[in-house]
């Protein structure tokens, strides 16, 4: 009997051992999942802040950019740039300008009251 007292004493033994072993890795592994979460939510502010200065960068380009194409389309800048590799142009003479009347146009009647007998669909009350 004393064989199995001990053969017993270890079995029980074996028992809490694998409770305390399963505990500790859990415990172990939530500490690890929780310092990674930390380290990832860390990594991804400095990714955001840097993409926002990139973001503020670009916005101040483009505003810098759009500045300089309106002054590089003035009239007085084009003009000047002209000038400046001799293309020999000029304003145009009285006689080179082409104006075309605009005519009015006149509703036609029928087409006045196609449009006027058409039911309205689609439109929300």
């Amino acid at each position: 009997m004393a064989k199995n007292r001990k053969n017993q004493a270890a079995e029980i033994r074996f028992g809490p051992v694998l409770k305390v072993v399963l505990l500790c890795s859990l415990i172990g592994g939530a500490a690890v999942g929780y310092v990674w979460q930390k380290n990832e939510i860390y990594r991804l502010g400095q990714q955001v802040s840097e993409r926002e200065k990139k973001l503020d960068q670009l916005k101040r380009d483009n505003k810098r950019l759009g500045d300089e194409i309106g002054m590089l389309e003035s009239p007085v800048m084009i003009d000047r740039r002209a000038k400046e590799l001799n293309l020999g142009l000029a304003p145009a003479q009285p006689l080179q300008v082409v104006r075309l009347p605009e005519l009015p146009v006149a509703p036609d009647q029928n087409s006045a009251r196609q449009l006027a007998q058409r039911p309205v669909t689609g439109l929300m009350p």
